[in-house]
């Protein structure tokens, strides 16, 4: 802990200036070691720390299962470690797993942060609907040398099955090809993570694949990171699972320790809820490059529990550090830094720590959270679900539902349903980026719609690439100079399963600015009567939709049939908007 800045004892880092917040947060904490908050959360699964209500606490008692998962699973790794060799031998060199939301993020930051090991393979994620990045994601791969898993909870997630449509096509034409008929099927070479009964016999062809890994149904997706979730992939990976879930199982015996004092996880989320309940409520993350991926699985856990019934906790991932004078009093700056690194990817800056010490100085609270090794990342997923979770106790809601998910979702159906009534989707027109001036002159009149102690944030619903990350990070950058305000960056559809519910259910402070492109090689999804093309541009209209059924401003632009392009025109209008007088 920093002294003497922060008068409250607690098992974290945290630099805290402001008297005011300093009296809250011990507040906060004698009322939690007064109530015995982690002790009946933690060391109990007692549903009553988050609601007297018994509707709530027969929900929340259903949602529990991520305090087992470290345990359970320690059973599981000979077991995962057999299939991941099974699949090596069988001449599989690598794997493709197709989900979204906490279905992904987590085998995402796990084949970041670890990569496949000598005695592992190769694990991409595909969580994009964009045709572009589908056919990056599988095009250059032989069907029957791959292993592709369809993760969803559900068993309905309609990106997941699209994927899997694609690919159970393609190793089917494959093996035509090869001349090669049973017992050999497209099933062999898939495997399925769900939850049992209902979510496992929506999956097609369940019955057919050549494994299939069933969670706990009690462990919502977002928690799910030490589940089959993650554990099939970072087998697959070569991780050695037995010690990071060893790292696991101490920090949840450390997170049902009462006392904030000595309990990391209490301790950080009481920092979250009250700096957020007192209007620090932009959640700045600055990680060092090896543990980057970190930040995007963070930023959903954070939105999707805490972003509801109008409060929340806006996590800021990827944006560039800039001095003191460029920020709003609403932040909270957190460091991650890996033992060993040379720190964040220069994108995000340089001498970061220099930065961050100037900015706990003029007064913005900063939290430092130490990584010893990357197999530390086991105790971290625990310490953020434990901070979070308990964060949500302090901001007064469930923070294990999600009640405004559904919404995009459904108007993402009837746009589809009239694509499957040969119609077109009815939608306010984007406009079209190759027109500068009339994007400019739109963008200066919608900026005038951002809020004191807003956020603004550009949904891309374009392939992700290190081009357009370098190019959006550019345009957030002019947008946080030039307005004082947070920047929030999320590619579509994937942040439908992330930070879509705070943006519909946290407090109405977004301001949205939503990239569309138009498809010139689009790719056809088996057994659907629309495209990958129709499906991501349908989330991008039902997204849009649902933003202003909750009166909230968003601007739509079409970046064309050459999204970099579209980019680079785009840069240059945002600063024309937001030219200085």
């Amino acid at each position: 802990m920093t002294e003497p800045t922060n008068t409250s004892p607690l098992a974290l880092d945290l630099t805290l200036k402001d008297t005011g917040l300093q009296e809250a947060l011990a507040a906060a904490s004698a009322r939690a070691l007064g109530e015995s908050w982690a002790d009946r959360a933690i060391g109990r699964r007692d549903p009553s720390v988050w609601s007297s209500e018994e509707i709530v606490q027969r929900a929340v008692a259903t949602r529990l299962g991520w305090l087992e998962a470290p345990f359970h699973f320690a059973d599981e790794t000979a077991e995962l470690t057999a299939f991941a060799g099974e699949i090596r031998r069988e001449g599989f060199t690598t794997a493709v797993l197709g989900g979204m939301g906490g279905s992904s993020l987590a085998p995402a930051l796990l084949a970041h942060v670890f990569g496949a090991a000598s005695e592992g393979i190769p694990v991409r994620v595909l969580d994009s609907t964009d045709p572009v990045a589908v056919a990056a994601t599988l095009d250059d791969l032989n069907p029957t040398a791959t292993l592709f898993i369809v993760s969803t909870k559900s068993g309905t997630t309609a990106e997941s099955l699209s994927f899997q449509a694609y690919q159970w096509a393609r190793t089917a034409e494959s093996l035509k090809e090869a001349g090669v008929g049973r017992p050999t099927q497209p099933g062999d070479f898939m495997a399925a993570i769900s939850d049992p009964d209902q979510s496992l016999r929506s999956i097609p062809h369940h019955d057919q694949l050549r494994e299939v890994f069933l969670n706990p149904p009690d462990v919502g997706g977002r928690y799910s990171a030490l589940t089959y979730v993650g554990l099939v992939p970072g087998a697959l990976l070569g991780i050695d699972l037995a010690t990071l879930l060893l790292r696991a199982r101490e920090m949840v015996e450390a997170c049902g320790e009462s006392d904030p004092a000595r309990n990391p996880g209490l301790a950080l989320g009481l920092a979250m809820g009250v700096l957020a309940k007192n209007g620090r409520d932009k959640l700045t993350f600055v990680i060092d490059r090896e543990l980057a991926a970190f930040g995007p699985w963070v930023e959903q856990l954070i939105a999707e529990s805490t972003g509801k019934h109008g409060v929340g906790v806006v996590p800021v991932d990827g944006e560039c550090l800039a001095a003191p004078a460029a920020y709003g009093n609403d932040r909270v700056f957190v460091r991650i830094s890996l033992a060993g690194s040379p720190g964040p990817d220069p994108s995000i800056g340089s001498n970061v720590d220099a930065r961050l010490a100037e900015l706990a100085a003029s007064g913005h609270p900063v939290i430092r959270i130490p990584v010893a090794s990357k197999i530390d990342l086991g105790a971290e997923f625990v310490r953020w679900e434990v901070a979070t979770a308990l964060a949500g106790v302090v901001l007064g809601i469930d923070p294990f539902d999600q009640p405004n998910v559904e919404e995009a979702k459904t108007n993402t159906r009837a746009v589809l349903a009239t694509y499957e009534n040969g119609g077109a989707a009815a939608a306010d027109e984007a406009l079209p980026v190759a027109d500068e001036a009339a994007v400019s002159t739109a963008l200066r009149a919608a900026l005038s719609n951002l809020v004191p102690n807003g956020y603004a944030s550009i949904q891309a619903y374009i392939a992700q690439t290190p081009e357009r990350d370098a190019a959006l990070s550019r345009i957030r950058t002019i947008l946080r100079d030039r307005t004082g305000r947070a920047t929030t960056l999320g590619y579509g559809p994937r942040f439908l399963h992330s930070t879509g519910q705070l943006h519909k259910g946290g407090a109405p402070i977004g301001w949205f600015l939503q990239l569309v492109a138009q498809h010139p090689d689009d790719r056809e999804i088996p057994g659907k009567p629309y495209s990958f093309g129709q499906l991501i541009d349908a989330q991008a209209i039902g997204d849009a939709q649902t933003l202003g059924d909750h009166k909230l401003p968003v601007l739509r632009i079409d970046l064309g049939k050459n999204p970099d392009a579209g980019l680079a025109a785009l840069e240059r209008a945002v600063g024309a908007a937001l030219k200085e007088a």
